[in-house]
């Protein structure tokens, strides 16, 4: 508990005054803006510190947010390093020129179709684990209701889950646009666009986080939540009555990236801490300290036993290179907008 509020205490300082940016960049120091749950961000930056006597800091946001942060503060960066979440938003910062390239010895050891994931190549974001979309469900709250567990994309639109459902916001959630994107590549955008107007008839809210569906659903306070299948097994393990649900249709996943930030101050150690979340050690600790259960893209590292198997899902052949494009983010999260949102 000390260890936390300390680390949210060096946080706090840092989004505060001027008097932060010369301190949170002096030598020795590491701020990393993260994307991943607080308790894997909290778990990865404190084991940094102590491994490598550097003080570390973190601030949690979304991916949708931290890039808009990002680009807001480019002329006087004020972290060095971007940790977990969706790769895509990491994709769009390389192309807007907000990121530093970094080829780090231990890729040697990642998966070779994530070596070098984001559309602008020569390692300006690396893969640190593989996430799946699905939809988790209360299994209890659905019997109270007597709902069927619903097994497929299609199925989710059927009015009698009216207000049950809930994803996040694609303007601040890279988890819904991951979901957007995957849904265009499933079927078509026409039909994928349809497909969000009538899932949108059973949404009861559209979140900031894409984590929040899960712990809502864990609550019973929802039946069903749309993200990726490891927040739920995280809930899973805690006792929640969950059911995670690989859709029938098949589906997308995340590649949670990290990157270096163009003017970080701190690079050799922004590069350290690369070189530590893409290690055997480092990815393991994800699961083991940071209770997240991703796939790991390290081929040394062990799975954690909560994990989904690669080999028993049916996955889409994501395209990095047209989703990770900045235009077309802009592009379809302004579409979805328009039409889902505003309901025109």
């Amino acid at each position: 508990m000390k260890a936390r509020t300390q680390y949210s205490l060096l946080a706090a300082c840092i989004i505060g005054s001027a008097f932060a940016v010369p301190t949170a960049m002096a030598e020795g120091r590491l701020v990393v803006y993260c994307s991943a749950t607080n308790a894997m961000c909290e778990a990865e930056t404190k084991a940094f510190s102590e491994k490598y006597d550097v003080k570390t800091s973190f601030i949690r946001n979304g991916s949708g947010s931290t890039l808009a942060k990002i680009e807001a503060e480019k002329k006087n960066p004020r972290a060095d390093v971007w940790y977990g979440g969706t790769l895509d938003p990491q994709s769009q910062a390389g192309e807007m020129d907000l990121l530093q390239a970094y080829k780090s010895p231990q890729l040697e050891f990642i998966m070779d179709n994530f070596k070098d994931p984001a559309k602008r190549k020569g390692n300006y974001s690396s893969a640190v684990y593989m996430g799946i979309l699905g939809f988790g469900v209360n299994t209890k709250r659905l019997e109270e209701k007597g709902l069927d567990v619903p097994l497929c994309w299609s199925d989710l639109t059927k009015p009698e889950y009216r207000d049950e459902i809930q994803i996040a916001d694609p303007q601040s959630s890279g988890t819904a646009y991951t979901a957007l994107a995957t849904f265009i590549q499933l079927w078509d955008e026409d039909k994928a666009f349809k497909y969000f107007k009538d899932l949108d008839n059973n949404i009861s809210q559209y979140t900031k986080s894409g984590v929040t569906p899960s712990r809502n659903a864990a609550r019973g306070e929802i039946a069903i939540g749309i993200g990726f299948l490891h927040d739920y097994s995280l809930e899973q393990s805690k006792g929640a009555p969950l059911e995670l649900i690989s859709p029938c249709e098949g589906t997308g996943y995340e590649i949670g990236g990290i990157s270096i930030l163009k003017g970080a101050r701190n690079i050799d150690n922004a590069k350290l801490f690369v070189d530590w979340a893409l290690s055997k050690d480092g990815q393991q600790l994800a699961w083991q300290k940071g209770k997240s259960f991703q796939i790991l893209t390290n081929t040394l590292a062990t799975q954690s036993p909560n994990a989904l198997d690669l080999k028993a899902l049916s996955l889409i052949d994501y395209d990095m290179e047209t989703y990770g494009s900045s235009t077309e983010r802009k592009r379809l999260i302004n579409k979805w907008v328009n039409i889902v949102k505003m309901g025109e």
